[in-house]
């Protein structure tokens, strides 16, 4: 039977004022029939002074995605919730969930909750971030007890990130992904975050070569989302694009 109207809307905000990757990338991994409702904040760099003048900005965003009636807020960025800090985060989730009665994420939540599903503990990372950016970040994950065992970046700018260019991208992912399992043989997943970041094709092939599962923003956000729906899921992602969506096949 053909799916004629969207039967779920994530609503996603995003860091800056438009959307491109996020969106490019969600429409090939999610279920046909799955929509995503975006918003923007306007982020202007990797600092936790940064961040927090976006803040009221994001209380106005989840009510309008509320407003819009989402199943689901998830906000992007895992430089801003890593600049927050996990307890700060998931006060602002928590009270955005009090305040619109929606479930609210952020990427990174869905990535502890992805990593968790597969037991890993140790994982190996590979960014686009510059060190305080990964450092914070690691931070975080040791809060919900995931052990970062190699870390490798081509740090650059917020700017930069923006203006990057896809193909490029894709085989940057190849690059510092390979370069960082090396390093982290007994690492149990590989994690290449960044919203920014075009990596989708670059992950089945990662996944080939080392037999671990690879998370992206737009994977874990997604599976988050449809993992929370429970025996509630009909529609289901391509198995072609990782572990992380086949596992909810």
């Amino acid at each position: 039977m053909s799916i004629v109207a969207p039967w779920y809307q994530l609503g996603y905000v995003i860091p800056h004022l438009y959307t491109d990757m996020d969106a490019y990338q969600f429409y090939r991994v999610a279920p046909e029939g799955m929509m995503l409702l975006t918003t923007g904040l306007d982020l202007k760099e990797y600092t936790l002074s940064a961040v927090e003048q976006e803040l009221p900005t994001l209380a106005r965003r989840f009510d309008l995605l509320a407003a819009k009636k989402v199943d689901r807020i998830a906000l992007s960025g895992v430089p801003v919730a890593a600049a927050l800090g996990r307890a700060r985060m998931r006060e602002i989730l928590a009270e955005g969930e009090r305040r619109t009665g929606i479930a609210c994420d952020t990427d990174l939540e869905a990535h502890i909750a992805t990593l968790q599903h597969f037991g890993a503990r140790r994982i190996a990372l590979a960014t686009r971030w510059p060190e305080a950016v990964n450092a914070a970040l690691a931070r975080y994950l040791a809060e919900a007890g995931i052990d970062v065992l190699a870390c490798r970046s081509r740090a650059r700018s917020l700017e930069d990130n923006k203006h990057a260019a896809a193909a490029a991208d894709h085989l940057l992912a190849l690059e510092i992904g390979r370069e960082v399992m090396r390093a982290a043989p007994d690492a149990d997943a590989l994690l290449l975050p960044g919203g920014l970041w075009f990596a989708i094709h670059a992950v089945p092939m990662l996944e080939a070569e080392f037999a671990r599962p690879v998370l992206l923003n737009i994977l874990s956000t997604t599976w988050a989302a449809l993992h929370g729906l429970g025996p509630g899921l009909v529609h289901h992602p391509d198995p072609k694009w990782g572990r992380v969506m086949a596992s909810l096949c």
